[in-house]
């Protein structure tokens, strides 16, 4: 077990004030794998305190400058790459592959990506009488959650930092290990003191007074849409700007037109789509919606992909599927699924209970339900697990209507024979992604949602532009 008991502030490692700590455990065997401290609001003052110092420096220091700087700490990252993959592992519960890839290649992508966008952005232009030009907005106040804990902690500090900003980083207390890896590496570099502080704690103590404080310019948080709304509110006070990437219940589309062939390619790749990190994935697509007529033709398909999916111990090369993150995630969990089965949806696949074979760990059977109407919970909460329903639709409207049908709009999908049908419906569905016809993650392209799934994007020029303010200067 390892015991951190300092925060990362002003280019140092501190103690901070309160002697108490959090205990970090181990989705596969449920001990605690680690403590971290839980900082007071005396830390988050200090860190934007230092932030807040450090900014006019770095914000005038040259754009290549700084992304020398982000580049090397990508560097850093990937010396540790197998270090930080088993720690999420053991934390989320992804399998060690996946971890390598998604948890930890994803993040040194973005530290890269922010380099290069920061050297090549054009960062001023004319319009007609008027020089408009875009500069970093001060210090960002950065929450993170416990899925994808180093890529969404890369999402922000890496394009915050690359466009001349400072910030204070709370990392989710669930899974804050590669957090305490990236300041050490950060620290290895010599970045200057101030630019990236990270403290550790709650979100009602460190989260509220991050959103709270004076000298915070913008609060970029990733979350549940409860806590998205309380920063919101919090910042309101002061007026900060607000990134928002909450939750979703992504539908994915899949068309009367397909051939058998693709009809089934379609509908099992769904089931993956949805069961990704062990559902705890916030553009997971979790609801599946086919046609009427097809919807026995589905089942059998999602029953038989359901049925070969292997869950077992993330470290194991044969596992598809982990333990979720913790004790409460598992409990909520086999809440909702008992809720779908009060409620009359038809279990396909899994149900309440632990899968066969596990004995300890945060497991869940991966569920699949069929005869899903909108009205049911499962089809309108974000469940955050491997459960996947199936809704079936009349017509290409009624699909449309289904998959709008929610307060959420983060992700998508689309499956038609024709790729153009297939865009057409893409842009009727009122969400921030799309996959359409089974097209693949770009790491580089915008990210974010509509209606409740959040403000804002990440990544890219477009999560680069987030984090820069816009002066007019009439000449």
């Amino acid at each position: 077990m390892t015991n951190y008991n300092q925060v990362y502030i002003n280019g140092k490692w501190v103690a901070p004030s309160s002697t108490d700590t959090i205990e970090v455990w181990d989705s596969t065997d449920e001990s605690v794998m680690a403590t971290i401290p839980s900082c007071t609001a005396k830390e988050v003052d200090l860190a934007a305190k230092a932030a807040r110092a450090a900014f006019d420096s770095w914000s005038a220091l040259d754009a290549q400058e700084r992304g020398k700087y982000m580049s090397r700490i990508g560097d850093g990252l990937a010396a540790r790459m197998d270090e930080i993959a088993s720690a999420i592992s053991r934390e989320t519960g992804m399998t060690k592959f996946l971890s390598q890839m998604i948890q930890v290649g994803l993040p040194i992508n973005s530290f890269k990506q922010a380099a290069a966008i920061a050297e090549n952005y054009s960062y001023s232009r004319e319009v007609g009488s008027s020089l408009v030009v875009r500069e970093p907005i001060g210090v960002v106040g950065c929450i993170t959650p416990w899925n994808y804990p180093l890529h969404q902690i890369a999402a922000k500090v890496a394009f915050a930092m690359a466009a001349g900003c400072t910030v204070v980083l709370k990392p989710s207390e669930i899974a804050p290990i590669d957090a305490f890896i990236l300041a050490e590496v950060i620290d290895e570099i010599g970045l200057p003191a101030g630019v990236f502080n990270m403290i550790t704690g709650t979100g009602p103590v460190v989260g509220e007074a991050m959103s709270a404080h004076a000298d915070v310019d913008m609060m970029s948080f990733t979350g549940s849409t409860r806590a998205g709304r309380r920063v919101s509110q919090v910042s309101a006070e002061t007026i900060k700007k607000v990134a928002l990437e909450l939750g979703g219940k992504s539908a994915n589309i899949i068309c009367a037109d397909l051939d058998t062939e693709t009809f089934a390619k379609a509908v099992s790749s769904g089931v993956g789509k949805a069961f990704l990190n062990s559902g705890q994935t916030c553009s997971a697509l979790t609801r599946m919606l086919v046609p009427k007529a097809r919807l026995e033709e589905a089942e059998a398909i999602l029953t038989a992909a359901g049925n070969a999916v292997v869950v077992g111990d993330p470290f194991e090369q044969t596992t598809h599927l982990g333990p979720l993150a913790s004790a409460a995630q598992r409990d909520r969990v086999n809440g909702f699924i008992q809720k779908g089965i009060d409620e009359g949806a038809k279990v396909l696949v899994g149900g309440v209970g632990v899968p066969e074979g596990v004995s300890k760990g945060y497991y869940v059977k991966p569920t699949i339900f069929s005869n899903v109407t909108t009205s049911m919970t499962i089809a309108q909460e974000e469940i955050f697990g491997p459960v996947l329903s199936v809704i079936a639709y009349n017509d290409e409207e009624d699909a449309i209507r289904i998959a709008n049908d929610t307060v959420y709009g983060l992700a998508g999908g689309v499956w038609a024979a024709d790729k153009d049908h297939a865009i057409a419906i893409a842009r009727r569905m009122r969400t921030g992604q799309v996959e359409v016809n089974g097209g693949a993650y770009n790491a580089n392209a915008p990210f974010g949602g509509y209606k409740q799934s959040g403000i804002g994007r990440e990544y890219g020029d477009y999560g680069f532009e987030e984090f820069l303010e816009i002066k007019s200067m009439q000449l």
